[in-house]
């Protein structure tokens, strides 16, 4: 880090000025709650740290309108989906305006039947209630569903809802979301790893409706 870097590092003057390297973002910031992170990163003036968090946000919306590409293989997986008639929400700790940006940058907008907050909930992730709240809409069982998640507060709230968690290391390192326990961990939805799971699961709904 420079000495140009370092001062305007000391002058926004969250983390008491000390550097918010990768490591710790990936330990204390990615995918938890702004208000959580504004507490993190402001103990004594949480109102400034609401204030940092609205701005990071803001310039998150204009880059993401600039450039969102999607993670390989999305589209193979939401057709897979579709195919199968399955009810789907997205379950984000992101801001409402963030969401619905992400969602219709990348032409989903038709494609969830419902979007979850954590700011809808009493707690965010990696508590279990957005995805709680998700199956509660939803009216589905924990145990006829799979969640997608690339962060490891993500995948702890998909894992203490009670179903199983796909890992995705497109934002973190592998060792890292392990910790958190997921069902499998792939490196994009194109991952064979990915399929064979899909695959297998067709076979298990196949052989149960000839049973049935």
């Amino acid at each position: 880090m420079t000495a140009g870097e370092n001062s305007v590092q000391m002058w926004i003057g969250f983390n008491n000025g000390v550097p918010i390297d990768e490591e710790y973002f990936i330990k204390n910031i990615a995918g938890k709650h702004n208000s959580d992170i504004a507490v993190l990163l402001y103990p004594d003036d949480i109102p400034r740290g609401i204030k940092f968090m609205e701005d990071k946000e803001a310039m998150f919306r204009r880059l993401a309108l600039e450039n969102l590409p999607p993670i390989k293989g999305l589209y193979k997986l939401t057709k897979w989906i579709d195919d199968r008639g399955l009810k789907r929400a997205a379950v984000t700790n992101a801001p409402k305006p963030n969401a619905e940006l992400m969602i219709s940058k990348l032409g989903l907008k038709d494609f969830f039947d419902v979007v979850i907050l954590g700011s809808d909930c009493e707690r965010a992730k990696p508590y279990p209630d957005p995805y709680l709240k998700a199956l509660e809409v939803l009216q589905v069982s924990k145990d006829h569903t799979f969640v997608c998640e690339d962060s490891v507060s993500g995948i702890k709230a998909g894992v203490a809802a009670g179903m199983p968690v796909v890992g995705l290391t497109t934002r973190n390192p592998e060792s890292v979301l392990m910790e958190a326990n997921p069902t499998i961990l792939i490196k994009d939805y194109e991952d064979p790893k990915l399929w064979e799971a899909l695959e297998e699961l067709d076979k298990r709904i196949g052989s149960s409706k000839t049973s049935a």
